[in-house]
């Protein structure tokens, strides 16, 4: 016997799939709402059926993308007497495990959950699991001490601040704290506070109580409450106007929120906040509350943009291309297109990107030709040649570019130069040999100096 929860506002319809499923031997879970059908779907249920159209703010497809987001969620199945192809392809890519139009038969309800409960049966792929590691791909040291300062505190309950430009990736850096974190099987709540007018965000984040406003017909849990014992990721709070700020502090130092027209109600959240705003410069300016941002940013993690780390462009569109169907691979004249572009869009840009080459190529190799809709190459005067011949020659002439530039910076203390480009003095004094660059000491500062920094040749 398996617990079944059933979500429909239906009352005739949830009665009929009650009585069918309590025939195939199972337990019953009923709701009438999103809401309640979010607070019933704890542990211990082993599916559920969702209508698709409910009142309230939660339809079927917001319940479902919530209980996707949940670590370990139970299979979800849509049922709807209003199917379309825009509601099946939508409950499907959000991880639904199948999507059936009403009415339902007995025979149909059986063979459903006799899939839905078969123990070796693939579970619905868990679409933010899938995206947690995403722009966490990288080989460069800035994302390095990103994935490193994830494992240290994704076991805490510290708040983090998360930031970066647009499409670097904030999302996923929240994702992944929760999933690997002791909080994995609690909820992961994300809210836009930049997407919400300011006179809804207190009720999306705080609830209210039934009768608290006119249309207020049923109470509303608010994204704190949802994400009791998870973790709650606010998207762009240096969006929020300064009353909200003030409202967002307390309940971030306390842990209590106030439902509007309700009493007092103790959280237990972790906090994820991020904004592609400058902070410091809004508290400067007064935009934004100096308390607010130091209780946020207790853990800070900065997501630098994609043009400052070239050495995880090609191993991330590797990435996107492999999640991508058909195997295709990357042409060395691609990876040198790639690291001509700037990518104002970061890794959201670079991911359509791929995308895009992958549909319209016309082989399993994508080349420099499929990127042509990136734009005309304009390098910087004396960069000419960043690019040409092979790959070993191109790291080769970068590995020349970098160590004379750390020289020029030290002047000439080698020491420095090699705790600068995270390399024991060793393998910099081998890679001097290397590019005939040993004979440079301190006293020869002024010719380091002076030097063209532009990559020259390799030397063979």
């Amino acid at each position: 016997m398996a617990r079944i929860l059933i979500a429909d506002d239906d009352a005739g319809v949830r009665e009929g799939l009650a009585e069918a499923v309590a025939d195939l031997g199972h337990e019953v879970v009923a709701a009438a709402d999103g809401e309640a059908a979010l607070a019933a779907a704890g542990p211990g249920i082993a599916a559920v059926l969702l209508d698709l159209r409910m009142p309230g703010a939660l339809d079927g497809l917001e319940v479902l993308r919530r209980l996707r987001a949940r670590r370990g969620a139970p299979p979800v199945a849509i049922l709807t007497a209003y199917a379309s192809a825009s509601n099946t392809i939508e409950a499907m890519r959000l991880g639904a495990f199948d999507h059936l139009t009403k009415p339902v038969g007995r025979a149909d309800i059986a063979e459903l959950l006799g899939r839905m409960l078969r123990p070796d049966a693939p579970p619905p792929q868990d679409a933010a699991a899938a995206e947690d590691a995403e722009a966490l791909v990288g080989v460069s040291a800035a994302m390095r001490a990103v994935q490193k300062t994830i494992g240290r505190v994704a076991d805490g309950d510290a708040t983090v601040l998360v930031t970066g430009e647009t499409g670097t990736g904030k999302e996923v850096v929240a994702r992944a704290l929760h999933r690997f974190g002791r909080r994995a099987a609690g909820p992961f709540v994300a809210l836009n506070c930049a997407a919400i007018p300011p006179d809804l965000l207190e009720a999306e984040l705080f609830g209210h109580a039934r009768g608290a406003f006119t249309g207020a017909l049923a109470e509303r849990r608010g994204a704190f409450r949802e994400a009791h014992g998870g973790t709650l990721f606010l998207d762009e709070v240096g969006d929020m106007d300064l009353a909200m700020q003030a409202k967002i502090l307390r309940a971030v130092q306390e842990r209590e929120v106030t439902p509007l027209g309700g009493r007092p109600v103790r959280v237990d959240v972790r906090i994820v906040a991020a904004t592609h705003r400058d902070l410091p410069a809004r508290v400067r300016e007064g935009a934004f509350r100096e308390d607010l941002y130091y209780r946020l940013a207790v853990v800070p993690v900065h997501l630098p943009p994609l043009r400052e780390r070239p050495a995880d462009l090609v191993p991330l569109a590797e990435h996107f291309l492999a999640r991508l169907p058909g195997r295709r691979q990357l042409a060395a004249d691609a990876a040198s297109r790639l690291l001509a572009h700037p990518w104002p869009g970061n890794a959201r840009e670079l991911r359509n990107a791929m995308e895009r080459a992958a549909a319209l190529g016309q082989g399993a190799v994508i080349g420099a030709a499929d990127l042509d809709f990136l734009g005309a190459i304009a390098p910087p005067a004396g960069t000419e040649d960043w690019l040409a011949g092979d790959l070993p020659t191109a790291i080769a002439r970068l590995e020349r570019a970098m160590l004379l530039r750390a020289l020029r910076e030290t002047g000439g203390n080698r020491a420095e130069a090699a705790r600068r480009l995270g390399i024991h003095r060793q393998l910099l004094y081998a890679k001097l040999r290397q590019f005939g660059l040993d004979a440079l000491s301190a006293e020869r500062t002024e010719a380091v100096r002076t030097e063209d920094a532009a990559p020259a040749g390799a030397a063979s």
